[in-house]
């Protein structure tokens, strides 16, 4: 049984202080943008990306993982250089929204050195052909020589897999338990989010190993999938834990109109699609809908009325740059700019948006072990972006 994890720990002795990247005396001068709290600066860490999804810092100033949707896993070292194709990924299903799409490091990856990925699965005679597909999830144990994925398994699938191109979700959270988070979207099949005999519009809970925690809310109900933690989202393209209470926050694309912020909680029915702010994208209701709040769902924390199409979410908390402490940072694809949420309390009171003069959509924000932000461009030479406050 899961007590603690090491996520602390790696954050605060391997990370703490590591210079993550080369100086900018070393390498290309920063672009500079105004802004409420100051200069933000805007360094290019590494182009040529194939549509990358999500990044991942490894420890000691090793460099940083990126998976390409199309399906390649990459490394990009601390000087700025972009590795081949790392071996040993999954096959994975490229079409529309599918394909290689979250990574994460293990909790105690220090120890065992595994790296969770989050892919499109198709539904043919191999993980990359088939004419649905859904979300799946394995690991595998980064090799010393940063080259390969060994051992790589599969320990999770989402069911039925009913997605032709749409709405995976996909995100990977683990939390301080140790316990493994997985954002899910209902395939662009609206009524599956509010049927618990499936695994579309939910998000899982899990071990590290794929098994089940007994505690789960819905174990041992007859007919209800024993993986799923909480229900009713659309598509949770961004999740993070919140430094400071612990808790896994999430964000999804509503439909035409309605991204919402949302505090995932146990057992909870975020309302899609019976509760939404948003409309078809031809204009017309959604067929479920029964309004913005309905009885027996949870609210948003936050919504959106005009959708910005939000992606990777990061909290910040490192103290380098101390005019954003406490807030939130959000990509954004529709809009193409970083969202940065200012809180007091517990109440978003302010919003920003960053970066909407080089019209790129974002679809990664993490915060890396340097005090920057390190944003990912969706595209199809997309690029790895430092962010900070001119010093």
């Amino acid at each position: 049984m899961l007590r603690k994890t090491l996520i602390a720990t790696l954050c605060a002795t391997a990370f703490a202080g590591a210079p993550l990247m080369a100086s900018a005396a070393e390498g290309p001068k920063p672009k500079e943008y105004k802004s409420e709290l100051g200069t933000v600066t805007v360094t290019e860490v590494a182009s040529g990306l194939d549509h990358p999804w999500a990044l991942a810092f490894l420890p000691d100033s090793k460099g940083i993982l990126v998976t390409e949707r199309s399906g390649d896993l990459r490394l990009v070292s601390a000087d700025g250089k972009l590795s081949g194709a790392l071996s040993g990924a999954p096959q994975v299903w490229a079409k529309g929204q599918g394909g290689l799409l979250d990574v994460v490091l293990s909790p105690d990856f220090a120890n065992d050195r595994m790296v969770y990925l989050a892919y499109a699965e198709g539904d043919g005679k191999t993980a990359a052909e088939g004419d649905k597909a859904g979300t799946a999830v394995g690991r595998g144990r980064l090799s010393a020589d940063m080259t390969r994925l060994e051992d790589f398994n599969v320990i999770f699938r989402q069911q039925p897999k009913l997605s032709v191109g749409n709405h995976f979700g996909a995100r990977l959270v683990f939390d301080r338990q140790g316990y493994l988070f997985v954002t899910l979207g209902e395939n662009n099949d609206r009524p599956t989010a509010q049927d618990l005999d499936k695994l579309q519009g939910k998000v899982v809970r899990i071990f590290p190993d794929g098994k089940v925690p007994d505690d789960n809310p819905f174990v041992g109900r007859e007919g209800v999938a024993p993986e799923i933690w909480s229900f009713g989202h659309r598509n949770p393209q961004g999740a993070a834990l919140n430094p400071w209470s612990g808790t896994v926050w999430l964000n999804e694309h509503g439909p035409k109109g309605g991204d919402e912020i949302n505090i995932v909680e146990r057992a909870q029915n975020f309302g899609w699609p019976l509760a939404t702010h948003g409309i078809n994208y031809s204009g017309q209701p959604i067929p479920e809908a029964k309004g913005k709040r309905v009885e027996g769902t949870k609210a948003p924390f936050h919504v959106w009325e005009v959708s910005p199409g939000v992606s990777g979410m990061a909290f910040y908390d490192d103290g380098r740059f101390k005019a954003w402490d406490h807030n939130v940072f959000i990509g954004a694809l529709k809009s193409e700019d970083l969202i940065r949420l200012q809180f007091e309390g517990d109440r978003i009171v302010h919003e920003e948006r960053l970066l909407g003069e080089r019209k790129e959509r974002i679809r990664d924000v993490r915060q890396g072990p340097d005090g920057y932000l390190y944003v990912l461009t969706d595209d199809n030479s997309g690029k790895l972006l430092k962010v900070g406050l001119k010093e």
